[in-house]
């Protein structure tokens, strides 16, 4: 009974630690609130080329304590919202907010998925969730449906990467010279 006990310990700390290296992750990000970052892809598949072309920005525009909204520009189009949510029991969510230029959701918003493993080295994963692969067999995208989103913060810089079977896109941002912030989405404020 005694090394049963012994064996349960480490995983229960392990278990236990699982949230607050997350939330830790999250609080790092948010401690970026209000400033914007220039980005490049970092990938190099000739599907990305138009992106690559692109100046990158993203914004972490608005945070609280249990949500962090990111617009992400690509050059012109400000359609994209990445938001980071922190859920009640310690684990991350990622979804991509997507929106026409009048503030109307695109078909294809809303997308994403929640950590299942702890973060390490400031990285978190985000396998496709049930909404997520629901929607992109709704609107013939099966191949998305093995999307897995991560997110990677160092102390100069934050990667957002898309990998899945024969896909791989990555963008970099350098957290260590902020520009000016682009103007809100839709005309808010």
């Amino acid at each position: 009974m005694k090394h049963l006990m012994t064996g349960l310990v480490p995983l229960a700390l392990a278990a236990c630690s699982q949230p607050a290296d997350q939330a830790g992750l999250f609080d790092r990000l948010g401690a970026y609130c209000g400033q914007a970052f220039g980005g490049h892809v970092a990938s190099d598949d000739p599907r990305d080329a138009d992106w690559a072309s692109q100046r990158l920005v993203m914004h972490v525009r608005e945070c609280s304590d249990t949500e962090i909204r990111i617009p992400l520009h690509v050059g012109e189009d400000r359609s994209r919202t990445w938001v980071i949510t922190r859920m009640d029991d310690g684990h991350l969510r990622l979804k991509h907010d997507h929106r026409h230029e009048d503030g109307s959701e695109d078909v294809l918003t809303r997308y994403g998925g929640d950590t299942v493993s702890q973060p390490s080295d400031g990285r978190a994963e985000f396998p496709a969730d049930g909404f997520s692969r629901e929607l992109f067999e709704r609107e013939g995208i099966p191949a998305s449906m093995e999307n897995v989103w991560s997110i990677t913060l160092t102390e100069d810089s934050f990667t957002y990467a898309l990998d899945r079977p024969e896909r791989h896109f990555a963008a970099a941002f350098d957290l260590t010279r902020p520009v000016d912030a682009p103007p809100p989405p839709w005309g808010f404020e």
